[in-house]
């Protein structure tokens, strides 16, 4: 007969492994082949077990054992219970284990929960797949339909704090962003209004040449320039340029968590990030648009004088007598909704930033997606208003 037991080590530091009334785990090996018996006695908790599992393990695994004797244990838990039913292999049949009718219950459970195997998830194929996604989409798009309404709502009501005391408003912020959202775009609206603006004349003067109505060109211009493209393209190029920086820029602060601490300390996370970029865009979008109105008017005035020998006398008096500042107006009425839409759109997906840098990059792309789209859809509403109003 062999005796494994735990050796006896004089030292302080035992009474972190098992406390005072707990006696240390031991086994004992007896008989041979078939009639092997394990003898367990002390306490087979997680405090009094050490490495006696290890050893036991390695012992079953040189000569297997038959029958299990735990009479003799005093304490018994789940992580002594584990320790056994690992040694016997990964499976213990109840009738070959002798133990108190509380330990033989609790091998038991533990044998029943170690032999389940959790069974791999089905992802659902074909039309069923395609009934997920599409029931994920709807659901999706309700809870962001309620997440807009909570953020608007938020927003107004610091708006409405805002002008009942001026000073809440962070005017160096909202100077800041207004810089970099309009004083910074300046020369990229300018130059792409300037190229959309010649394209449109040089298509009009050579489809308008094949009836000789190329004076024409120039009210074609007008029109395009003043009522559409000057806030379209500005409204298209501040959604890829601002609305991506607001969602980076807030999300970045989500991530680490700096809106969570401005919290902590009393700072409405919108009224010191959300308003002052809101207003920066209110203010900027306008001249913006008047920026990329004369820019696309001077694409159209060099592409009719280099092609139809039309002067910008003649050019800008036909602009005045025959296009007039209605359709200017039209197009300008657009901007403070595309500046509410582009400002909402990138603050309302920076505030939805998790944790991680995939979150931050998915929110980014989606506040760019998001705002041209809702560019366009804006865009062709204001058209089917207008057109029905006969302005």
């Amino acid at each position: 007969m062999r005796r494994f037991s735990r050796p006896r080590v004089r030292s302080s530091a035992i009474s972190s492994v098992s406390t005072s009334d707990e006696a240390p785990a031991a086994f004992e090996l007896t008989g041979d082949g078939a009639d092997r018996v394990v003898r367990l006695t002390g306490d087979w908790t997680l405090n009094a077990l050490g490495r006696e599992g290890r050893r036991l393990d390695a012992a079953l695994k040189r000569e297997p054992a038959g029958r299990f004797d735990l009479t003799k244990v005093g304490k018994l838990d789940t992580a002594g219970a584990f320790a056994v039913i690992r040694a016997a292999g990964g499976a213990l049949d109840p009738a070959k284990v002798e133990a108190r009718p509380e330990n033989q219950r609790l091998i038991e459970l533990v044998a029943e929960a170690a032999a389940k195997r959790a069974e791999p998830k089905r992802e659902p194929r074909g039309w069923h797949e395609m009934t997920v996604r599409i029931g994920k989409g709807v659901v999706g798009t309700a809870y962001d339909a309620f997440d807009t309404l909570v953020f608007a709502g938020h927003l107004l009501i610091v708006l409405g704090k805002s002008l009942v005391n001026p000073r809440r408003i962070r005017w160096a912020s909202v100077f800041s962003l207004a810089e970099r959202a309009g004083l910074d775009a300046i020369p990229i609206v300018a130059v792409t209004s300037f190229f959309i603006g010649a394209v449109v004349g040089l298509l009009g003067a050579n489809m308008l040449r094949e009836f000789g109505a190329q004076v024409f060109a120039v009210e074609l211009i007008g029109v395009a320039v003043l009522r559409e493209f000057n806030i379209l393209i500005t409204a298209i190029l501040l959604a890829g340029r601002s609305a991506s920086s607001f969602a980076a820029e807030i999300g970045s602060m989500k991530m680490n968590q700096e809106v969570d601490a401005m919290k902590v300390m009393g700072v409405d996370p919108f009224e010191a990030l959300v308003f002052p970029r809101f207003m920066a865009l209110l203010v900027t979008i306008p001249l913006l648009t008047f920026v990329a109105t004369l820019a696309g008017l001077c694409g159209g005035l060099a592409v009719t004088w280099s092609v139809l020998d039309i002067g910008p006398n003649f050019f800008f008096q036909r602009i005045l007598e025959y296009v007039g500042p209605t359709h200017f107006w039209v197009g300008l009425s657009k901007a403070p909704i595309m500046a509410i839409v582009i400002a909402g759109i990138g603050c309302r997906q920076g505030m939805e930033v998790g944790g991680d840098v995939e979150s931050l990059g998915r929110r980014v792309t989606a506040a760019v997606v998001h705002a041209i789209f809702a560019i366009i859809m804006i865009d062709a509403a204001f058209a089917l208003l207008y057109m029905e109003l006969d302005i």
